[in-house]
C-alpha cells in the first residue's frame, strides 16, 4: 500500500475518533440517537459516538426557575388584579424521565408558563381580591398540585410555586391603604386608652398603699405609747405599791419645782431613796443633828445647791 495513502487513512481515522468524543458533566444527561432514532442513554463521563451517523442531545437536570409573566385577572368581586408567579422545576435524572422530557412535550418551559397562567386565572377568578391577598399559601398549594398532576408524563418534578404579587388597581390600593391606616389609628387609640387606664389604676393603688402606710404608722405609734404607759404603770406598781403617800408627795414636789422653789427633805424621809438618784440633790449642813437635802430647779431646767 502506498505510504501516503496509509497516512491519509490513519489521519481520517484519528479525525473521526476525536470528532466523536463527548464529555458529559454531572449536571447533564445525554440521549444518543442513530439515524434519528433513540439508541442509548449517556451518563456523566466519557462517551464516543460515530460522527455523522450518531448524534448526542444533552439534557440539563438541575433545578430551574421560570417566571409566569404578569397578567390581569378579574377577581370574583369584579376587580382587576395584576398577578405574577414563579415556578421551580427540574427534569428527573433517570433514563425514562429524560426521554419523556424530550419526546413527550415540546418546549417544557413554554408549556409550564402557559399552564401556570391558566391555572392562576382559574384559582383567583373564584376568589375576592381581599381573600386572594390573605390566602397566598392556599393559592400556591393549589397551583403546585395542578402543575404536578398535569406534568406527570413530562418526566419533570414541580418543586414549588411562589406567588410573587397580587396588585390591585391604583384607586383600590389607595382605598385599602386608607382603611389600613384607619384601623392602625384605632388600634393605637385603644392602646393609649388602655395605657392611661393602667396608669390610673397604678396611681390609685399607690395612694391606697400610702394611706395604709400612714394608718399602720399611727397604729404602731399608738401601740408604742400604750406600751410606754403600761411600763410606767408596771414600774409604779413595782416600786410604789403601798407607798401612795410618797407618790403623792413626789407629785406635790413636781408641782413646786415648776415654780423654781427650794425643797428641803429630811434625811430620814422615804423620799431620800427616791430623790437621791435625781440630778440637783445635794446635802445641806446638819441642823440639830439631822441632815437635810436641798433641790433648786429653775423653770429653764437648770439648778444647783444653795446654802
Amino acid at each position: 500500500m502506498n505510504p501516503s495513502l496509509l497516512l491519509i487513512i490513519i489521519g481520517i481515522i484519528v479525525l473521526l475518533f476525536f470528532a466523536g468524543i463527548r464529555i458529559i458533566r454531572p449536571t447533564h444527561r445525554g440521549l444518543i440517537e442513530r439515524f434519528g432514532k433513540f439508541n442509548r442513554f449517556a451518563q456523566p463521563g466519557f462517551h464516543w459516538i460515530i460522527p455523522v451517523i450518531e448524534k448526542m442531545y444533552l439534557v440539563n437536570i438541575t433545578e430551574k426557575m421560570i417566571n409566569a409573566e404578569p397578567q390581569e385577572i378579574i377577581t370574583n368581586d369584579n376587580l382587576n388584579a395584576k398577578v405574577d408567579a414563579q415556578v421551580y422545576f427540574k427534569i428527573n435524572s433517570d433514563e425514562e424521565s429524560v426521554k419523556n422530557s424530550q419526546y413527550n412535550v415540546n418546549s417544557i418551559e413554554y408549556q409550564i408558563v402557559n399552564l401556570a397562567r391558566t391555572t392562576l386565572r382559574n384559582i383567583i377568578g373564584t376568589m375576592t381580591l381581599k381573600s386572594a391577598n390573605s390566602e397566598r399559601g392556599k393559592i400556591n398549594k393549589e397551583l403546585h398540585a395542578t402543575l404536578l398532576d398535569e406534568t406527570k408524563s413530562w418526566g419533570i418534578q414541580i418543586i414549588r410555586t411562589e406567588l410573587k404579587e397580587i396588585d390591585p388597581p391604583k384607586d383600590v390600593q389607595e382605598t385599602m391603604n386608607k382603611i389600613v391606616k384607619a384601623e392602625n389609628e384605632k388600634i393605637a387609640a385603644v392602646d393609649f386608652a388602655t395605657a392611661a387606664e393602667t396608669r390610673a389604676d397604678g396611681e390609685k393603688r399607690a395612694e391606697i398603699r400610702r394611706a395604709e402606710g400612714v394608718k399602720q404608722g399611727a397604729i404602731l405609734k399608738a401601740e408604742g405609747e400604750a406600751q410606754a404607759i403600761a411600763l410606767v404603770n408596771e414600774a409604779a406598781e413595782k416600786y410604789f405599791i403601798g407607798n401612795a403617800q410618797i407618790l403623792r408627795k413626789i407629785q406635790a414636789m413636781e408641782t413646786a419645782l415648776k415654780e423654781n422653789a427650794k425643797i428641803v427633805v429630811p434625811s430620814g424621809s422615804d423620799l431620800v431613796n427616791v430623790l437621791g438618784e435625781m440630778a440637783g440633790v445635794v446635802p445641806l449642813r446638819e441642823k440639830g443633828g439631822k441632815s437635810e437635802y436641798a433641790i433648786n430647779v429653775n423653770s429653764k431646767g437648770s439648778g444647783g445647791p444653795h446654802d
